[in-house]
């Protein structure tokens, strides 16, 4: 019954009260809903990572990369998706044959890296260097 009073939306719209909402009448508004509570953003985001893993796949030596630079391809394939990562051939292929720093080069001569700036760094030292970022 309430799929059928509310409806059901695939993607974020606005109601006819104007407020942002989700699937079954959700509201996420800003202003009075409520939103998503932290069990469902993990459920979402650990989702969304498997669905990444399964994309990644594509890409035979991906399997082979260390946990690190891995992060780093899942990262980036949450932000870009698989069709704009994939535009990064030259990057992909200096993947493929382990030329770590040269890929860390491609990635950061992009229009992407200087859209979201800090993380394009962070990701690009994580498969230069297969080391985390340090956080102290």
């Amino acid at each position: 019954m309430l799929k059928q009073h509310e409806g059901k939306r695939h993607f974020a719209y606005q109601c006819g009260a104007g407020k942002w909402t989700i699937g079954v009448g959700r509201n996420i508004d800003e202003d009075g809903g409520i939103g998503l509570s932290e069990e469902e953003i993990d459920y979402l985001l650990d989702a969304d990572i498997v669905r990444c893993l399964r994309e990644l796949a594509v890409f035979e030596w991906f399997s082979d990369l260390d946990e690190v630079r891995q992060d780093a391809m899942i990262s980036m394939c949450m932000n870009l998706g698989l069709s704009r990562l994939r535009g990064f051939s030259r990057a992909l292929r200096a993947m493929k044959y382990n030329l770590y720093d040269d890929a860390a080069d491609e990635f950061l001569d992009s229009r992407w890296a200087n859209q979201v700036g800090y993380r394009a760094n962070e990701l690009a030292e994580m498969i230069r260097t297969g080391d985390y970022p340090d956080t102290s």
